[in-house]
């Protein structure tokens, strides 16, 4: 497989099963478009989208109960949907199955820590050279396999860093604490944390990067109040609009 022309430069987003993936909705309802939308898993039989990653073999869904509530689903989408589904391998029971292209991935990225689903989708994002890669439902809290949970955060975030490095804008659900997105800003820069008046990372004008005291950037006013979209919306910023994606 070769990389895919029209993705480059392109504009993402990438829906997976956890909380946040909701904000996905309240996004679209409040007019953000995308260029294409890749779901994870289950995620395809809710929501319109372009591409699948299914990384677990069509058995595990068709042969097994191993996937608990996402079997019955799962079951039908591999039965009806035309693809592109990516995945390990071929089952001739699924038509919209594509093989993952792992040899060039691995090869052109020069990495193999892939160890979720997750991870796969945004691999083939930067071998594709999307532009912006915006994230929801990429959560990685699971209540019963805390060790899952933070090694498939860790690659997930890897990933990222190397999406970043190569130019991609990358996006993360406000809801979701990839990336400490969820954290309230005065407690993300650690040790500053402590801080009588901490200090926050900022975005200026230009693009770069700032730390200020939080008492410099803090505007109470929205904090203690609702926000009416619409007539607020003008000159609300990403901290303060729900749904929106924080950039990175």
């Amino acid at each position: 497989m070769k990389p895919i022309k029209k993705l480059e430069g392109k504009r993402v987003a990438l829906v997976g099963m956890g909380k946040s993936w909701h904000d996905f909705n309240l996004a679209r309802s409040h007019g953000v478009q995308y260029d294409e939308v890749w779901a994870i898993n289950a995620v395809a039989s809710v929501i319109f989208h372009d591409r699948v990653f299914m990384m677990d073999p069509a058995s595990r869904f068709l042969d097994s109960n191993d996937a608990g509530g996402q079997t019955e689903s799962m079951q039908k989408l591999l039965a009806e949907h035309e693809g592109p589904i990516y995945t390990c391998e071929l089952d001739e029971r699924c038509k919209g199955l594509v093989e993952f292209p792992i040899q060039e991935i691995l090869r052109d990225t020069n990495a193999h820590y892939l160890n979720n689903t997750v991870a796969y989708a945004i691999a083939f994002a930067l071998w594709n050279k999307v532009g912006f890669l915006n994230l929801f439902g990429i959560d990685f809290g699971y209540k019963n396999n805390l060790y899952f949970a933070e090694a498939g955060r860790a690659c997930v975030e890897f990933w990222l860093a190397k999406c970043m490095h190569a130019g991609m804008e990358v996006a993360v659900a406000s809801t979701s604490f990839l990336l400490d997105t969820a954290v309230p800003p005065q407690e993300k820069l650690y040790g500053y944390h402590r801080l009588a008046d901490p200090l926050v990372a900022i975005i200026k004008d230009d693009g770069k990067l700032e730390a200020k005291k939080y008492s410099e950037v803090h505007k109470p006013r929205y904090l203690n109040q609702p926000i009416l979209v619409d007539r607020n919306d003008s000159h609300l910023k990403n901290d303060y609009v729900i749904g929106e994606p924080n950039k990175w």
